[in-house]
């Protein structure tokens, strides 16, 4: 994996690029749609490639317990298992194994959990992790790590904290002595971790950039903390981690946490929200959200967003999709999912064009100040 840093801000620290990997190009800031277990929720890969899409994201913990990493093995690795031909990064399963599976036993060996669908038991290990992720053949792996909880103690913070640095050196190593399955080259990224804790985030992100890997993450926020905390950590960790390398902030967020992070020179994004919310009837637009499901939209003609920006082949009315909700019918949802993604992947282009045209922050702010409604 290359990274070549095209244009910095001058008024922020907002950047733009281009991430080189075996399987094509992610310009930067780049969004990445969640696909947890090798699909994007209702989105065939043509489809994710029609909206734009460059690079999307596969889970460790999930692909492992269904179909198992095995099959996907034997199905040559998870591009040809699913048929997305683009890159593809996996998380580790650390947050998972934390926020969905009932835990055991954790330790400096690793985490003994039971499962969240069946209650067997398993052990995730920083090299069973490298392991399942090298059969799952992503571009770009996850290091195994834990992911605190907000509100997190300091003491339990900075325990896990070197857990998951010892648990780094681990994943290095394992990593660096297993070759890729599939005739391409993997990379793996570290994460950044400390809580809440400014000293403790700067300590994490001096110890991930000595590590000196291709690329570095910053985990263990949008858990709960309020978003100016979220900001004061990015900060502190993106002016310690290597410029020239890209900056992954892992499970975040809301568009107007995108820009702000953006500013602060972060390059990459992952986030369940435009589907999931889609899913239940929230629609991201430029001017603020919609609850799609309200009777104020009854009689709305409207178009969904009122830039007339849209992602489907038709230009719905709020009225329609509204009315697909009302008597359950799943296209609404599909409509309103294949809306939010396009959304956010319009979002981090129009970003990168304003970075390079050299106002950015202007159009950041007039952009948070419109997003920051409720219609």
């Amino acid at each position: 994996m290359q990274f070549t840093l095209l244009h910095s801000d001058k008024e922020t620290s907002a950047r733009t690029g281009i991430i080189q990997t075996d399987h094509g190009k992610i310009p930067t800031p780049a969004f990445m749609p969640v696909g947890t277990l090798g699909v994007v929720k209702t989105f065939s890969p043509q489809e994710l490639k029609d909206l734009g899409t460059d690079i999307i994201l596969g889970n460790t913990y999930h692909l492992y317990l269904r179909p198992g990493d095995k099959i996907i093995k034997d199905a040559g690795g998870l591009h040809s298992f699913s048929s997305w031909k683009g890159p593809i990064l996996t998380d580790s399963g650390g947050f998972q194994v934390f926020s969905l599976a009932r835990l055991n036993k954790i330790s400096d060996g690793g985490v003994e959990f039971q499962s969240h669908l069946d209650g067997s038991s398993h052990f995730f290990t920083p090299e069973k992790s490298m392991s399942i992720q090298r059969n799952l053949g992503a571009d770009i792996i996850m290091a195994f790590d834990e992911c605190t909880p907000y509100p997190c103690d300091y003491r339990y913070a900075k325990r896990s904290m070197h857990m998951t640095h010892r648990w780094l050196d681990r994943c290095i190593k394992h990593f660096e002595k297993t070759p890729p399955l599939y005739g391409y080259e993997q990379t793996l990224f570290p994460i950044v971790q400390g809580s809440t804790y400014k000293d403790l985030r700067k300590q994490s992100a001096e110890y991930i950039a000595n590590a000196g890997a291709a690329g570095n993450a910053i985990g263990g926020l949008s858990v709960g903390e309020p978003a100016e905390e979220m900001y004061a950590m990015t900060e502190v960790v993106t002016e310690i981690l290597p410029q020239e390398k890209p900056r992954y902030l892992m499970g975040v967020g809301t568009p107007i946490n995108i820009l702000e992070n953006i500013a602060l020179g972060v390059d990459m994004f992952d986030c369940v929200m435009p589907t999931r919310n889609g899913r239940n009837g929230m629609l991201f637009t430029a001017h603020g959200t919609i609850n799609i499901k309200n009777k104020k939209w009854k009689d709305d003609f409207s178009p969904l967003d009122e830039m007339g920006i849209t992602w489907v082949d038709t230009e719905y009315s709020k009225a329609y999709v509204r009315h697909l909700f009302t008597v359950n019918e799943m296209l609404g949802r599909q409509i309103a999912t294949i809306h939010n993604l396009g959304f956010y992947l319009w979002l981090v282009r129009e970003a990168r064009k304003h970075i390079l045209a050299g106002d950015f922050r202007a159009w950041k702010d007039k952009m948070v100040k419109q997003m920051d409604k409720r219609l």
